[in-house]
């Protein structure tokens, strides 16, 4: 009575079969103990943080920002910044994740115009040097003001600017960094400068708004 050949790929996987058992059996041999069942799987297993919870449940810091999906606002381009105290060496850095996060959308001459506005109108706010220039902006701009920032510490770190819910206004986000009257230096500090084009003798320009 003869017998049918095997098909070579029953044989081919038969092959594998032996060749996975016999390094599991080696595994063992060294000591190893058989992994324990798992658990009957969950809704967050998924998850990168569930592993990483205390042993009380309570997420720490780090895991809440593990879990929280990635994406192209304000808070997503903080975390890819560069560390605090990096100084200057960080600064392009920035400038890339603002560029990442908001892709440019106004015409070059706008932007030109609006981030030499926004940059002279940080500085006059942080260091009081050029507020009567924007007396609509700075009312005080007459009275002697106390600046909140030194003049020597006081760096722009970053600056865009983009379109701001309609065709007529746009917003310069800046990246800056200062040392305060108390002698605290602190980087990496947000500020937003809002502004509305109007028509003035037939051109248009860009007015700031005050900051509420």
């Amino acid at each position: 009575m003869t017998t049918a050949p095997r098909s070579p790929r029953l044989l081919l996987l038969s092959t594998i079969i032996l060749a996975v058992a016999g390094l599991t059996l080696l595994g063992m041999s060294h000591g190893q103990e058989p992994p324990a069942p798992a658990a009957a799987p969950t809704a967050t297993t998924d998850s990168p943080s569930a592993a990483a919870l205390p042993p009380s449940g309570n997420p720490t810091a780090s895991t809440a920002a593990t879990a929280t999906p990635s994406a192209s606002t304000p808070s997503a381009v903080e975390s890819a910044l560069p560390p605090h105290g990096e100084g200057s060496a960080g600064d392009k850095a920035i400038q890339r994740n603002l560029e990442t996060a908001w892709p440019a959308d106004l015409p070059a001459t706008d932007e030109r115009e609006l981030l030499t506005a926004g940059r002279a109108l940080l500085r006059a706010d942080a260091t009081g040097i050029g507020r009567a220039k924007w007396p609509e902006v700075f009312p005080d701009s007459g009275q002697a003001v106390a600046p909140a920032f030194a003049t020597a510490r006081f760096r722009i770190q970053a600056a865009i600017a983009r379109r701001d819910t309609s065709p007529n206004k746009a917003v310069v986000h800046l990246v800056w960094a200062g040392m305060d009257r108390g002698g605290t230096f602190t980087d990496l500090r947000i500020t937003d400068w809002h502004f509305t084009r109007t028509i003035k003798k037939g051109a248009a320009t860009w007015t700031p708004q005050p900051r509420t």
